[in-house]
């Protein structure tokens, strides 16, 4: 690494999501305690820096992104003291840990809204977004909240309507006011100062909104917010800021994460997941995966951040289905698939982040009932769209592909009783799949998806052109393979995937080495020697060039 460079360049982040990753005390919920019991798991992985989902005292209306108490640790998850005690064993392990910053909004059981809910001459009164009735004495406008029903929320006692975004339980700040950024910035320090490694940013691109004008995402006043938050709490610390941002795009991307903007080190966008939405009825409803136009979306994230600013590298988190299940093949081809869409991730730069099990490849839940969900968005969108006349077999097939609750399933560590998670009765059911795809089986497999992705993580860690290089694409507009090369120094890597299930041969692209070293593939090392390139379904492969190819160079048809 040189002086230039920031640890998380290097690095591979890991989300943890605390209730479904490891139960240490057969309550059904995963803990603080459980996950130090697996970050030898993560360590073995090469991972640099774990992203945890909330673990603040919470109701768990929305399963700990809404929180009650910022300096508090969730009964469900330990104590403050087994906070201290995963940092600390963590940083033993060459991992940081960053938090889960949710400030767009607190629980409506916060200190601050329940004082705020009762006296409207309270300070935090102010800290929340508060209208009069409309003319007829009910909401103020028709607004409609995220996770269904109206957005504005009744409160008796000021007689007053407050804004809620996602929920009524989910009250928005008021981020205009500055007695509550200072309290936010003084929570933040103090979680610093605990030892964590930086903060990953709930919806921070909705902290400038403009309810009024129905400005949500990335309004007038949020990079001033986002600068003041550098000055006050981030600069002159080592440590990495990662913001949630739905509405950002490749235009919007530098103002935050620019080397001279003072804001953050880089954002996650998902226009790679919005792309496959439908217009009307969004995720439960979206196409099936394009291949033409994912490559157009990561191409173009790559190129819009190639000179300034950072990308963050996914395809699956807390709120996103299973990756394989919705990008690749959870069925006979899920391990090539898994390994596929792994090398064409992580070989890009930007910092790539793994989703608890992705890197054994599990897949989305599969649940048929509605009484086997859990997620607050998926039940209320149930009801809504079922009031609505959608029939309740075409929500639930969106549910299958798309539920936040896909993700949430427990981590399968072995094919044993509840997946080897918890030695009770977990809060949401594990995955039967289970019994085939888990840790134990996985890792025992040196061809198997955990040791490729150590591999992929080892690579990024150890080679500078992973990091830097300049990256082109190769074949934008072939109907399934993704290819890419990077470039620094003399140095070239060729990286190409199939994203299919059918196989393909196509003539011997110019700018495909065949004197290069297989730095990683999925079916063995490629033969690159003759006048076609014959690709196996999911099929994937990365050629390390040291200086110029002896045969076909960088040039040419791409």
């Amino acid at each position: 690494m040189n002086d230039d460079e920031r640890w998380w360049q290097a690095a591979t982040g890991y989300q943890v999501y605390p209730r479904s990753f490891c139960d240490s005390d057969g309550d059904g919920v995963g803990d603080l305690p459980g996950i130090v019991s697996k970050l030898d798991h993560l360590a073995e992985l090469g991972i640099g820096f774990i992203w945890l989902s909330p673990v603040f005292a919470s109701p768990m209306a929305d399963n700990g992104y809404d929180i009650s108490d910022y300096r508090a640790i969730a009964p469900d998850f330990g104590t403050l003291s087994d906070f201290d005690r995963l940092v600390a064993e963590a940083e033993a392990r060459g991992i940081g840990i960053v938090m889960d910053l949710v400030v767009n909004h607190t629980s409506s059981d916060h200190t601050w809204f329940r004082a705020a809910r009762n006296d409207p001459g309270a300070e935090e009164h102010a800290f929340y977004i508060w209208r009069e009735p409309g003319p007829d004495g009910g909401p103020p406008d028709d607004q409609q909240a995220v996770f269904g029903g109206p957005a504005w929320h009744w409160v008796e006692e000021v007689r007053r309507y407050h804004y809620g975004h996602f929920s009524a339980e989910q009250p928005d700040l008021n981020w205009d006011n500055p007695a509550l950024r200072a309290r936010i910035w003084d929570m933040m320090r103090w979680w610093l100062d605990r030892g964590v490694r930086g903060f990953r940013m709930d919806v921070i691109s909705l902290i400038g909104k403009d309810v009024d004008a129905r400005i949500y995402e990335e309004g007038p006043t949020l990079h001033a917010h986002l600068q003041e938050m550098h000055r006050e709490v981030l600069a002159g610390r080592d440590l990495v800021s990662i913001g949630e941002t739905w509405g950002v795009s490749t235009a919007t991307a530098p103002l935050y994460s620019g080397r001279a903007r003072g804001e953050l080190d880089m954002v996650f966008q998902f226009a790679h997941v919005t792309e496959g939405w439908d217009p009307v009825r969004g995720k439960w409803a979206a196409r099936p995966f394009d291949v033409p136009a994912f490559k157009r979306v990561m191409n173009a994230w790559q190129e819009a951040l190639a000179e300034d600013g950072w990308n963050a590298l996914f395809l699956s988190n807390h709120d996103l289905p299973r990756q394989v299940s919705r990008y690749g093949s959870d069925g006979k081809h899920r391990v090539a698939s898994a390994k596929a869409l792994a090398t064409v991730m992580h070989l890009m730069k930007g910092t790539p982040f793994v989703y608890q099990g992705e890197e054994i490849g599990m897949t989305n839940a599969g649940f048929t009932r509605i009484d086997q969900y859990r997620d607050l968005e998926t039940l209320r969108h149930y009801a809504g769209q079922i009031a609505a006349g959608v029939p309740p077999e075409a929500f639930l097939a969106g549910a299958r592909a798309f539920s936040r609750d896909n993700a949430r399933t427990p981590m399968q560590w072995t094919g044993g009783p509840n997946a080897g998670f918890t030695a009770g009765t977990p809060w949401i059911e594990a995955n039967p799949n289970h019994a085939k795809i888990n840790v134990e089986a996985d890792k025992a497999d040196p061809d198997g998806i955990f040791h490729h992705y150590r591999r992929l993580i080892a690579l990024r860690r150890d080679m500078a052109i992973v990091r830097h290089g300049r990256y082109r694409p190769h074949l934008e507009a072939h109907p399934a393979i993704f290819a890419y090369s990077r470039a620094q120094d003399g140095e070239r890597l060729v990286v190409v995937a199939n994203l299919s299930p059918r196989a393909f041969a196509e003539d011997m692209p110019d700018w495909l080495p065949h004197d290069g070293e297989t730095l990683i593939a999925s079916h063995g090392a490629p033969d690159l020697t003759g006048a076609t390139l014959s690709l196996r379904p999911y099929e994937s492969f990365c050629i390390h060039v040291a200086g110029e190819a002896t045969g076909r160079g960088d040039a040419g048809p791409s």
